[in-house]
């Protein structure tokens, strides 16, 4: 029975886990790339429910696909074949392209992670990884192996977690060094986001490539955060012009719907099937959403749309005089400012002017717009980034 005595905020405080920090904001619908608040104030969403609204809240051809199919078939284990599924695998190939055909569909972008580390194991029969420092994989415990923050990992020091080596993103050298005959896999982010909003080096990807391949390692890219066009290209990777073996995606794949793959090089070869598997993973509920969401990206050529307001956003940043930035980092819509000081106060400023946004760390101010922002709405950020930078400095 639904309480009518207490508000959402006190009955969420009364019992939440303690894992998240909330903000004091009850969010209770969107539209577009706004979501309002229990009195119907706006707020313009420059976080993307964490990366996932890539076409913002409630789009209609999403919800549409979404009421559709669940008048028809929300579950259907993969133990069973399903159209919406075999939907999925075709758009998806079309994406992607020839080389790539095997997919493990889960609900997350951990999940996605963790299938792509068995993965690794099982075709490589390796147990090393290399990974990166400042890297931002996921929290359960394969991902949190590859995870760099220690904070996030010394808690569970001693139970099961892959051999990680992390070295320094975007040194060539290190990666010389650190991937061998036993390394299974290398695990990249095209643009570190929980780590700073950290662009890679499209040599060192480059140059991963090689290695990977000269010395019998898996190039894992995880295109959780920077997939399905946010950096100006449908992935990460293509900017430097390579072809992983293994691409993780989760966050915006279903429009808001929880779903994660792990996809894979054909020629890689099967996994044996009860190594690995999911409940809910491929559910033809997710599935819908995922193919009306993809078909709707390209309708709009959404990586084109992030590429060039991208570049007129960061250009119109670097104008400006910006009280207290030390640094503008990014790539098509995935944008980070590093601070002098901390950024929770501008965080705060922002929102007592009606925008939402992330962090990145203590001092990166992270900017997810949904990919149908314009530039109308990006105009009034630059205003009130630079009010809420002057007042947080005054």
């Amino acid at each position: 029975m639904i309480s009518t005595q207490l508000d959402p905020q006190t009955i969420e405080a009364a019992h939440t886990s303690g894992a998240y920090s909330k903000r004091p904001l009850t969010i209770v619908r969107g539209e577009g790339c706004y979501v309002y608040d229990e009195h119907d104030n706006a707020y313009l969403d420059l976080t993307s429910g964490m990366g996932v609204a890539l076409l913002g809240h409630a789009h209609p051809t999403v919800t549409g696909a979404i009421a559709q199919q669940a008048s028809r078939l929300i579950t259907c284990a993969e133990i069973f074949y399903n159209d919406q599924r075999a939907q999925l695998y075709e758009a998806l190939d079309t994406l992607l392209g020839a080389e790539f055909g095997r997919y493990f569909l889960c609900n997350s972008g951990a999940e996605a992670i963790e299938g792509a580390l068995k993965i690794a194991r099982l075709l490589t029969n390796r147990t090393q990884v290399v990974a990166c420092k400042r890297a931002f994989h996921g929290r359960t415990l394969g991902a949190l192996g590859t995870t760099w923050n220690s904070a996030y990992r010394e808690p569970f020091t001693g139970w099961t977690l892959p051999t990680v080596t992390h070295i320094a993103y975007n040194d060539i050298a290190a990666l010389y060094s650190a991937i061998t005959d036993q390394t299974a896999a290398v695990l990249l982010e095209p643009v570190q986001g929980e780590g700073g909003v950290y662009p890679i080096d499209p040599e060192f990807l480059r140059q991963a490539r090689r290695l990977c391949t000269e010395r019998g390692a898996l190039l894992i890219v995880d295109e959780i955060q920077t997939g399905l066009g946010r950096t100006g290209r449908w992935f990460g990777y293509q900017h430097a012009d390579i072809t992983p073996d293994v691409v993780v995606l989760a966050k915006g794949l279903a429009g808001g719907v929880p779903m994660g793959a792990v996809v894979w090089r054909t020629a890689l070869g099967l996994i044996e099937g009860s190594t690995h598997g999911t409940t809910f993973g491929g559910n033809p509920l997710a599935c819908a959403s995922a193919i009306a969401t993809l078909q709707t990206l390209h309708d709009i050529e959404a990586p084109a749309r992030a590429n060039n307001l991208g570049i007129w956003f960061m250009n119109e940043l670097r104008e400006r005089d910006l009280t207290g930035v030390r640094e503008i980092r990014g790539l098509g819509l995935m944008i980070g400012l590093e601070l002098r000081g901390r950024v929770s106060p501008v965080v705060q400023a922002l929102q007592a002017r009606g925008i939402l946004a992330l962090v990145a760390g203590k001092t990166v101010l992270r900017f997810l717009p949904p990919l149908i922002i314009t530039r109308a709405d990006l105009e009034y950020v630059l205003s009130a980034l630079v009010d809420a930078l002057n007042e947080v400095s005054a």
